[in-house]
Formats: C-alpha cells, sequence, structure tokens
C-alpha cells in the first residue's frame, strides 16, 4: 500500500504455477502464455477479496482457435486453470512473440466473485486487446470503475516449460494523489516485459521497486500462492446426486444395452484427475 493511501499493488512470480498448469495440460507454447497469464491475473485478484471460502473466477471466451479460457482463485491467491483447446499453435507475431491475442480472438471476458451472498457478483466487457493485461484494466475500468496499470509476462523455454511469469497490478484508491499517479505512469513502461525481469533473477521485492518507484510504500502481505485444485471425489458424489436416481440407472441402463461396463467416470477439468463410480457405489448414494 502506498504511504499516501493513493494505491494498492501487488506482485507475484507465477514460474510455479504456469509450470504445473503446463504438466496437467499438455499446452503449446502459445496455450501456455494466454492460460498462464490469466492464471496469474487471477492469483492476484483472489488476494483482493476478503474473507476464506470467498472465490473469483475469470472467464474469457473468445472466437479464436483457443475458445474459453477459466482461472479460479481462492482468496489466498492459489489458482487453478482450464483451456478449451490446450493444442493451439498459431505463427507468432512479427515481432517474434507469441500471438495470444489472436489464439482468443475476439470475445468477451468475465469476472465472477463468490463473496457468500445469494448471488454471485459478475462483470463482463469486450476483449480489448486480447493480451489479457489490457483487458484486465478494462475490467477494473469499466465493472469496477478503479483506474488500474496491470502488466501479466509468461516466457516459454524451447522445452516448452514456463522459465518465466509473473504479473503486477496496481489498483488506484479513491481521492489517490496526482503525484503518485504521475508516478506510476512514468514506470509503466518499465513494466512492459514483466517475464524478462523475473527471467534476469528479479525478485518480487525488485518488481515492486520498479512499479512503485519514486513513491513511499508499506508492504502489508507476503503469501506463498500455487496451483491447487480442490477436486475429490466426495464432490463428484454430490455432483452425482444432484442428477437424481432415475437419470443415474438411466446412464446405467445405457451402458448395459451398448455393453460397456455399468460404471461412471468424473474427469476433472482442472487437473485431469478421474473419479469412478460402480453401479453398486453410485446407487448406495441414493441408499444413504
Amino acid at each position: 500500500m502506498t504511504r499516501d493511501g493513493s494505491a494498492r499493488a501487488f506482485v507475484v512470480d507465477s514460474r510455479a504455477i504456469v509450470n504445473d498448469a503446463i504438466k496437467y495440460h499438455g499446452t503449446t507454447p502459445t496455450a501456455s502464455a494466454l492460460l498462464g497469464r490469466t492464471l496469474t491475473a487471477a492469483s492476484m485478484m483472489g488476494t483482493m477479496l476478503k474473507d476464506k471460502g470467498n472465490s473469483l473466477t475469470i472467464n474469457i471466451r473468445g472466437d479464436g482457435p483457443a475458445k474459453n479460457v477459466i482461472a479460479v482463485s481462492d482468496y489466498a491467491g492459489n489458482v487453478k486453470g482450464y483451456i478449451e483447446n490446450p493444442l493451439v499453435d498459431i505463427p507468432k507475431k512479427s515481432n517474434g512473440k507469441l500471438d495470444v491475442s489472436g489464439a482468443i480472438g475476439r470475445g468477451t471476458l468475465s469476472v465472477t466473485k463468490d463473496i457468500g451472498l445469494k448471488e454471485p457478483y459478475s462483470g463482463t466487457i469486450n476483449l480489448v486487446s486480447g493480451e489479457i493485461a489490457e483487458d484486465i484494466t478494462q475490467y477494473f475500468a469499466v465493472s469496477e470503475q478503479t483506474p488500474s496499470l496491470c502488466a501479466l509476462g509468461v516466457l516459454v523455454d524451447r522445452d516448452y516449460s514456463c522459465l518465466a511469469a509473473g504479473g503486477v497490478l496496481v489498483s488506484l484508491l479513491p481521492f489517490a494523489s496526482e503525484e503518485t499517479i504521475s508516478a506510476l505512469e512514468r514506470n509503466a513502461s518499465r513494466l512492459a516485459n514483466i517475464s524478462r525481469l523475473f527471467a534476469d533473477g528479479m525478485s518480487t521485492l525488485d518488481v515492486m521497486n520498479i512499479a512503485l518507484d519514486g513513491v513511499e510504500y508499506d508492504i502489508f502481505d507476503e503469501l506463498d500462492v500455487a496451483y491447487v485444485c480442490d477436486c475429490s471425489k466426495e464432490r463428484c458424489a454430490r455432483a452425482l446426486i444432484s442428477l437424481g436416481r432415475g437419470e443415474v440407472e438411466n446412464i446405467f441402463a445405457e451402458c448395459r444395452a451398448e455393453n460397456k461396463p455399468e460404471e461412471i467416470q468424473f474427469e476433472c477439468h482442472f487437473c485431469d484427475k478421474k473419479y469412478l463410480f460402480s453401479k453398486d457405489e453410485a446407487l448406495k448414494l441414493f441408499d444413504k
């Protein structure tokens, strides 16, 4: 937080998060950059939530080959994510950079916050550039009326692993001073290639010092964040029960008619874990 109360700032080194996403989804470099930037943004935005149990979801839908990207964060910045087409492979831009905007195309970005109310809060904007950072900035400006600065970056190595990744999010508070705003604007250009800053060995504190150069600030919290999927067989069991006994019995009847094993399998989109329910196991859930 800046000492004059003008802004709050977040910095995350998300290399480990992106590498876990690559491991789970087998993404191409372009898909890794797209999903990685979205996960990085979600992690920082998640830490803005107030209470344990709150969650935030970023959903990007486009007409490009990547189709749909989802990132979910808890209040501590832990994230999980999904990209509909992890094998999206399009040519690089003329400057040699991965074409993230081309992968997602034109579409929308939605942010949904589940903060324990009867209905979740949701805001949606049209994508500005598809590069994600500019779109997050636009979301804050339009849906939350909060001027913000966002920088996101994912640097993919030759072996398709993530060499470096990170993000900065600076959010202005009401009655921000002109001096602080001017300093933040001056510093913004130095964050244009944020993944390179981390690749060159900078820490989150080093990057924060760049973002807030010329502005006094205090650190209020430091969190270890990770790619965390909270799927479980118990959650799948609740989903199965929600189908109703009649529908579940119909599924087993179809399996029998098609000469297939009488079982129901759930597959987690976020970590690819599979959960299997036999007929006896499934029907016992309704007996309970």
